[in-house]
This record gives structure tokens, C-alpha cells and sequence, in this order.
């Protein structure tokens, strides 16, 4: 699962810095992702979204199958999930390039691309912590949640921030998304096999359900 997801992070981070060259047509300051959709390369983009959808489940998935029992959170992995779901929406969805006209599809993109924001760095944040309670992922538990913080405020300074250039600040928040993911990939690959079930307490179990 680690080898996927980390597969899925770099193919997506190769395709949309390939096309912030190759679409001269938008500026990369000021035009967020969602338009690399549509037009020139876009179905590339949109695959390489499908990947990352496919990675922010394995990461869910993948964690709270290789943690101790009492260190799991089904809360955690059904935000992975969730974020990978509305990403696949977000990427087939076409967003409305004349925001003065929107349609149907451009209302559902513009609904799932925000909640696969938020549903993410929910996620990270929640997942990070829970690695402190797991003895053999304690020490990534550091790196990993001081980096989903710095995500989770980057977004809200995206957000937050509207005279900032929007395609700027996004790609920001993206990169720093990405970085996360694919360290949590990467650990994931060289983990072990999943923590055995003797190992948690009955109070850890419960503990852990959350």
C-alpha cells in the first residue's frame, strides 16, 4: 500500500508541475489547479488526480492496518477516504471558467474541491496524533504532525487571504499536502507487516475506535 500511494504522490506531483510549463496559456500565479483540468493536457490532470485519489485511501487504509490496535482511528481512515472520493469529483467535475455563469457541475466542483481540502488535513492532523500512541510509530509522530499543522494553517491562510494570488497560495498549500503524504508513504513502505492484535488492551481497543 505504501509503494502505491507513494507512486500516486509522485505521479501526480510530476504531471502538474509538467503543465504549470506547458500551458502557457495560464498564468500559474494567479490561476488555481482546477482549471489545468480542462483544455490542453487536461485528461492527464485528471488522471493524475484519480491517483492521488487512489493514494489519500491507501494512506487511510494503509496506517490503520499497521498500527496497534489501541493507536487506530476509523475516524482517520474514513477521512482519507473521504478526501480520495471527493478529489475524483473534484477531478471530473468541470469547474466554470466564467464565474459568472455557473452550472450544475461547476456547483459540484466547487463544493468537492474544498471538501477534499478539508476532509485531508482533517486527516492528516488526526492520523499524526494517533501515531504517538502506537510505540513503533512514535517517533515519526513529531515530523509528521508539525507538517500537517503548517498544512492545515497554510490552508486557512488560503482561505482567509483573498487578495493573495490564488493560484499561488494554493499550490502551496498542495505542496505542502503532498510533502505529507508521500512521507507518510514512504514510512509506510518500509513498515513492517500490520502490528498483531495481542498486542492491545481491551481498554487500548476501545481507545482506538475513535
Amino acid at each position: 500500500m505504501g509503494t502505491a500511494a507513494l507512486a500516486g504522490v509522485l505521479v501526480f506531483t510530476v504531471v502538474c508541475t509538467a503543465v504549470q510549463f506547458l500551458r502557457a496559456d495560464l498564468d500559474w500565479l494567479r490561476t488555481p489547479l482546477s482549471f489545468y483540468l480542462v483544455d490542453a493536457y487536461g485528461r492527464w490532470v485528471q488522471a493524475a488526480y484519480v491517483l492521488l485519489s487512489m493514494s489519500l485511501g491507501l494512506i487511510g487504509i494503509g496506517y490503520h492496518r499497521a498500527m496497534a490496535p489501541g493507536a487506530r482511528s476509523g475516524v482517520a481512515r474514513a477521512l482519507f477516504v473521504l478526501a480520495g472520493i471527493a478529489l475524483t469529483i473534484t477531478a471530473v467535475a468541470e469547474t466554470n471558467r466564467n464565474l459568472a455563469s455557473i452550472d450544475f457541475e461547476g456547483y459540484v466542483h466547487a463544493i468537492a474541491a474544498p471538501l477534499a481540502f478539508l476532509f485531508v488535513s482533517t486527516g492528516m492532523l488526526l492520523l499524526s496524533w494517533r501515531l504517538r500512541a502506537d510505540g513503533r510509530w512514535r517517533t515519526r509522530f513529531g515530523p509528521a504532525f508539525v507538517l500537517a499543522a503548517v498544512s492545515f494553517a497554510a490552508l486557512w491562510g488560503h482561505a482567509l487571504w483573498r487578495s493573495a494570488p490564488r493560484g499561488a497560495t494554493q499550490k502551496a498549500v498542495i505542496l505542502l499536502i503532498l510533502a505529507w503524504m508521500g512521507l507518510m508513504a514512504l514510512w509506510l513502505r518500509r513498515a513492517e507487516s500490520p502490528a498483531p492484535d495481542r498486542l492491545a488492551t481491551p481498554a487500548g481497543m476501545a481507545a482506538g475506535d475513535g
